[in-house]
C-alpha cells in the first residue's frame, strides 16, 4: 500500500512539474527545438534540474543496500546501443519534433480533453500495439514478464 502511495505521490508531483514547466505545451516544445527560429531554451532548465535530480538520486541509490519501500533495487540488463534502440530513438524525437508531445506530458494533457491529443494518445497506443504484434518478446522486443531486470546486488 506505501509503493502505491509514494507511486501516486510522485505521480502527482511529476505531472503538476510537467505542466508548471510548459512542457505540456507543444508550441512551447517546437520552439524549444527550432533553434534556427524561435528558439526558446528555457526547457533546457527543465531538463537540466531533471538530471541533476536523477544524478542525485542515482548515486543515492548506488550506496544504498535497498530502497526505502522495496526489497531491491532493480537496474536495467541491458545496455547495448542496437538498432530497435535507435529506430524507436529516431521514431521519437521524429514525433516529438513534429508535434511537440512525448507520451509523459501528453498523458498529464489528456486532462484538458483536447482533439489534438486525444489523436496524439490515440496513435501512441496505436503504435506501442503495432510494436508488440511486431516485435514480440521472443524477438527481443519488450515483456514486462520476461524482461524484469534481476534484483541489484
Amino acid at each position: 500500500m506505501k509503493q502505491n502511495v509514494v507511486a501516486l505521490v510522485a505521480g502527482v508531483v511529476f505531472a503538476l512539474g510537467l505542466g508548471i514547466a510548459g512542457m505540456t505545451n507543444p508550441v512551447k516544445v517546437m520552439n524549444f527545438l527550432d533553434v534556427g527560429g524561435r528558439w526558446d531554451p528555457s526547457l533546457g532548465l527543465v531538463m537540466a534540474g531533471a538530471i541533476a535530480t536523477h544524478v542525485g538520486a542515482a548515486a543515492w541509490a548506488k550506496r544504498a543496500r535497498k530502497p526505502l519501500l522495496g526489497d531491491a533495487f532493480t537496474f536495467p540488463r541491458r545496455s547495448r546501443i542496437d538498432v530497435p534502440l535507435v529506430v524507436g530513438a529516431a521514431i521519437f524525437g521524429l514525433g516529438w519534433g513534429t508535434v511537440g508531445y512525448c507520451p509523459g506530458p501528453a498523458l498529464v494533457s489528456l486532462i484538458r480533453l483536447g482533439v489534438p491529443t486525444l489523436t496524439f494518445v490515440v496513435a501512441m497506443v496505436a503504435g506501442m500495439s503495432v510494436y508488440s504484434w511486431i516485435w514480440p518478446a521472443s524477438l527481443g522486443g519488450i515483456s514486462r514478464r520476461n524482461d524484469s531486470p534481476p534484483p541489484a546486488r
